[in-house]
């Protein structure tokens, strides 16, 4: 491990997930979080915290998709092209960026597409079961209750709460030393058997109190990891409520999944 607390690149964890929420994702999750006007974009504050995603990602060696290296290529380009405006032939020099058309249009227009499927398959997934994968004759379909289950937060939601954790932990090189480094498989069944004992747990209870930043990120490939295997479900009250962590299977079911899913970690 080095002085800033990341492990040598060659014995990290690779990450891939199956399901990889994309980089229109990213800047809608942004745009929702810090309450931005999409017609009025300001294409530096959200580069810049795009740029911040994309170091956190790289850090625990995510398996990033060569989309979310373009579209932070696609941001560059237009702050470029809003900061150094070219006048069309035959116009003043002094032309500004208003006399033509705005460079952010495309990107617009793309985050509005995408956010209409996007709340249209929200809106599916909240619907009942019945009557949308299965039915039965004669059966009422019955209203979502006031009690629905909590949501579930996407990737960008856990990396925020993730960026928290790291905050807290700070990289300080003189706690930083340590002779031994848990694995992914052992952090796993640690976890598993926290969160069995609890039945749910909050995201920061995860980490404990003094720990070190190798050891968040282990933590939170281990989460990671879990819930892609189905082993515990991940809910959160509303976009800036916390995030609650409970068992999806029982211990037995649990050592079954492990089995069969070897973690090449080591």
């Amino acid at each position: 491990m080095n002085e800033q607390g990341q492990l040598p690149a060659d014995s990290r964890y690779v990450v891939s997930l199956d399901v990889f929420e994309g980089p229109l994702d990213l800047l809608l999750h942004l745009i929702r979080k810090h309450e931005i006007d999409v017609f009025d974009i300001p294409i530096a504050f959200v580069t810049k915290k795009y740029l911040e995603y994309l170091d956190l990602m790289q850090e625990l060696n995510l398996d990033l998709a060569a989309e979310y290296l373009e579209m932070a290529a696609t941001l560059l380009h237009i702050k470029s092209r809003m900061m150094v405006p070219s006048p069309n032939e035959g116009e003043d020099d002094l032309a500004t960026p208003e006399d033509g058309p705005d460079p952010r249009e495309e990107l617009v227009r793309q985050l509005l597409e995408y956010q209409k499927y996007k709340v249209a398959a929200e809106t599916l997934a909240a619907m009942p079961r019945r009557g949308r994968d299965t039915f039965s004759r004669g059966t009422p379909l019955e209203p979502p209750g006031d009690g629905a289950e909590l949501a579930a937060p996407g990737l960008y939601s856990l990396l925020e709460a993730l960026q928290q954790v790291l905050a807290r932990v700070g990289v300080d090189a003189t706690t930083e030393i340590s002779i031994t480094r848990i694995s992914i498989s052992a952090r796993i069944h640690q976890l598993l058997d926290l969160i069995q004992r609890f039945e749910r747990i909050g995201f920061q209870e995860l980490f404990g109190e003094r720990v070190t930043r190798s050891d968040v990120v282990v933590t939170f490939l281990a989460l990671l990891e879990m819930t892609r295997l189905g082993l515990t479900r991940v809910h959160q009250a509303g976009p800036r409520g916390e995030i609650h962590i409970s068992p999806a299977v029982d211990m037995s079911e649990a050592a079954r999944v492990l089995s069969t899913n070897e973690l090449e970690d080591e």
